[in-house]
């Protein structure tokens, strides 16, 4: 990984949950991001969710 890529980690079942129920949203509703993306943490799978830390901020991404 990059120095300035920001860090990408694979949630669980359970935090996938967690959060659509928080954000009042369905999977499909995420932002989308490819397996093949070199970003990706390694093991992800169609339908993963992938959360994005940047400085001061979380980003959520659904893998396609």
């Amino acid at each position: 990984m990059h120095a300035l890529q920001p860090k990408h980690e694979k949630l669980t079942e359970k935090e996938v949950g967690v959060l659509l129920e928080r954000l009042n949203i369905a999977l499909a509703q995420l932002p989308k991001i490819s397996k093949k993306d070199p970003a990706c943490p390694e093991g992800c799978n169609t339908g993963d969710v992938v959360k994005v830390l940047r400085k001061n901020e979380e980003y959520y991404r659904v893998v396609i």
